[in-house]
């Protein structure tokens, strides 16, 4: 899995990584969801000397709970009804490598005293088995949740807690390193629309937008907007809705103060009747039209006034229209 970033905060991070890989210690990865946390996890896989062991994934919250524990721990032909041979668990089928369990917050508590014993042991008993498996794991997880919390609240156990945050790495959101997230969209630009590049209002507002679903968001922000886009470009028309929403209206708060610096300038040269108010005004209008390839409501919308208006604006500005 490709890991972008440009970041300082992700630089020390992947250095904690780094640093975390050399030992067998449990890490707890904790962060929003769409933040990387599987790939922080395979990077310490890939720094490790585990590295060319097997790696196994599972997330907590994907089966009910009477399958997460077949499925952790494998069952004896005959455990239960169905079971007409026996399955290896996920901890056998990881033995000697690494395994992964994504949103650890979700397992019910009754496997988690489970959990508990094998990372404690190495040892546990297929269901209806009476031999036991021993195992040699290197265990990650990674969760979304405030697990501190959860055991406060007796949803999370306190001895597994502090057992598998041996070691702990936050991944940071994606709006707290703004430098990650023009790096990102031009890597998901080139795997997923190669053959167009950013206009420059796209990318202004891809940068400007706060990408409260982190990477997972930007990812598919780009391969909808590659799917929309026409004539080799991404335009600013072809990103999602809210997006627009938002950088329309950065676009508009900024001409406006363009607008108040310049009629307030010493030395402005506006002339009687506004001018260069109404210069500004048109360029901005067209700018706009021209991102959303002239669609009127569209543009109206962004620019925070009605269509009405807007169709008044263009007879005034441009006649022809």
């Amino acid at each position: 899995m490709d890991a972008v970033f440009a970041s300082q905060e992700m630089l020390n991070l992947m250095d904690r990584v780094r640093r975390f890989a050399l030992t067998d210690a449990s890490v707890l990865i904790c962060g929003e969801s769409g933040t990387g946390k599987e790939i922080v996890a395979r990077a310490l896989c890939h720094y490790s000397k585990r590295s060319n062991l097997v790696w196994v994934d599972v997330s907590c919250g994907a089966l009910p709970d009477t399958l997460m524990e077949s499925e952790l721990f494998g069952f004896h032909k005959g455990a239960f009804s169905g079971a007409d041979q026996a399955k290896e668990g996920l901890f056998e089928i990881a033995d000697g490598g690494t395994l992964f369990l994504d949103e650890i917050g979700e397992l019910d508590l009754r496997l988690q005293v489970k959990l508990l014993r094998v990372l404690d042991s190495g040892e546990y008993y297929r269901l209806g088995g009476t031999k036991k498996v021993k195992v040699n794991v290197r265990i990650l997880t990674a969760t979304n949740q405030d697990l501190a919390k959860m055991v406060a609240e007796g949803r999370f156990r306190k001895d597994l807690y502090h057992r598998l945050a041996q070691l702990r790495l936050t991944v940071p959101p994606l709006r707290s390193r703004p430098e990650d997230v023009g790096a990102l969209a031009e890597f998901f630009r080139q795997r997923h629309c190669p053959d167009a590049v950013f206009s420059t209002a796209a990318l202004h507002a891809i940068r400007q937008w706060d990408w409260p679903g982190n990477v997972r968001e930007l990812r598919n922000a780009i391969i909808s907007a590659g799917a929309m886009s026409m004539d080799g470009q991404v335009q600013f028309a072809d990103l999602p809705d809210e997006i627009r929403a938002a950088g329309g209206s950065l676009m508009l708060d900024n001409s406006l103060r363009n607008l108040s610096s310049a009629v307030s300038a010493p030395d402005s040269e506006a002339e009687p009747g506004g001018g260069l108010l109404e210069a500004m005004e048109r360029s901005l209008i067209l700018r706009t039209l021209t991102e959303t390839n002239w669609h009127q409501e569209k543009a109206a919308s962004i620019l925070g006034i009605s269509s009405r208006t807007l169709s008044r604006k263009l007879k005034v500005y441009m006649p022809s229209a």
